[in-house]
């Protein structure tokens, strides 16, 4: 057949016998053909199942005493410590982005065998609260993590009596913790310790000063996980011996994750959390199938640096891993997604 000028001749024409050739297979009347919706970036995104907002993200912050003060943390780019002036600047920046939620972590000028800094009303996270809700008032949701990791001069998360960490002992510092960083203005408070009972000791305490308004965060299910090596050069908090697996739960395991979250939710917490997140998706789908309250997962340093890494050296395409990882936690039924990578999502306008 020519097409030579557009020009057919009639010998160039298909005849009936043509038509009727078997080799021409026409599809049946009613096909299904799902790539009909993925043919066009709108159409894509009209019929997506899974959709991320800014208002899901919230945005960790590391903070430390005095003033002017602002480190860069090797292992975590563009991630930094900050003192509560700075710290403002950076959070007034992202509002401006969309990030509405932060979670803070604080560095205290000194450390001792029990932590009991964590509840000093000056301490580096109240006066961080304190200075954030004076800025931003109620346009601002701060969360505030409640653990001694990073306040006992043994880098774990409670007090330590012939080298095991006595869970009992721990609760009244816990409690203590949660209510200075209440007391500052913090609208939810986030227990990371992984002490049995320390959200019922954290709800008692709260409501009996009438902090009974304040929301808890609980990490419910959080693992002791390999993924979290960055963060502890962040916060200075990696434990002078052994580690957190004894009470840090063991990554083998998912029915006792459903345990710890029932029982979290029976002691009052109103969020909880799986942590980390992309290794623990099934964990985050278990959670969203048994619970009514709202879960978040904790997008962690590990997962945070190892895209850095792998998009410095060019080996991935650090938006669409980025989002992919995000839409994966997202589809899991996660509600509240606390990621390092929050700005550069919405600073680059990548949704």
């Amino acid at each position: 057949m020519s097409r030579d000028d557009d020009h057919f001749d009639d010998d160039d024409r298909l005849d009936d016998d043509d038509l009727d050739d078997d080799s021409i297979e026409i599809p049946a009347p009613g096909m299904q053909r799902p790539r009909r919706l993925r043919r066009s970036i709108p159409l894509r995104d009209a019929v997506a199942e899974t959709r991320l907002h800014p208002s899901m993200f919230c945005q960790p912050h590391f903070v430390v005493p005095g003033k002017k003060r602002r480190e860069e943390i090797a292992a975590m780019p563009g991630i930094v410590r900050e003192s509560a002036d700075n710290l403002v600047r950076t959070v007034e920046a992202d509002l401006k982005l969309g990030v509405r939620h932060v979670l803070l972590f604080g560095l205290p000028a000194a450390k001792n065998a029990t932590g009991d800094g964590a509840l000093d009303l000056e301490g580096p996270v109240p006066v961080a609260i304190k200075a954030l809700k004076k800025a931003f008032g109620a346009d601002l949701l701060v969360s505030a993590d409640i653990c001694l990791c990073a306040y006992t001069d043994h880098g774990h998360c409670g007090i330590v009596e012939d080298g095991e960490v006595d869970n009992d002992a721990t609760l009244p510092l816990l409690a203590g913790m949660a209510s200075a960083c209440a007391m500052a203005g913090a609208d939810i408070v986030a227990p990371s310790d992984m002490m049995d009972g320390r959200v019922a000791a954290l709800r008692v305490a709260l409501d009996g000063q009438g902090l009974q308004d304040v929301t808890i965060m609980s990490y419910a299910a959080k693992y002791a996980s390999a993924y979290y090596g960055p963060f502890r050069e962040a916060a200075d908090s990696a434990p002078a011996f052994g580690d957190r697996r004894s009470y840090q739960m063991d990554p083998r395991n998912v029915r006792e994750a459903l345990r710890e979250v029932k029982l979290d939710v029976e002691e009052g917490a109103d969020i909880v959390m799986v942590k980390p997140a992309l290794a623990y998706l099934d964990v985050i789908r278990r959670v969203r199938e048994i619970v009514d309250v709202p879960v978040a997962c904790y997008n962690v340093s590990g997962e945070y640096s190892m895209v850095k890494a792998a998009a410095a050296a060019g080996l991935v395409d650090e938006q669409r891993i980025v989002l992919e990882n995000l839409y994966a936690m997202r589809r899991a039924g996660s509600d509240i997604l606390i990621t390092y990578h929050g700005r550069d999502v919405l600073k680059g306008s990548w949704l």
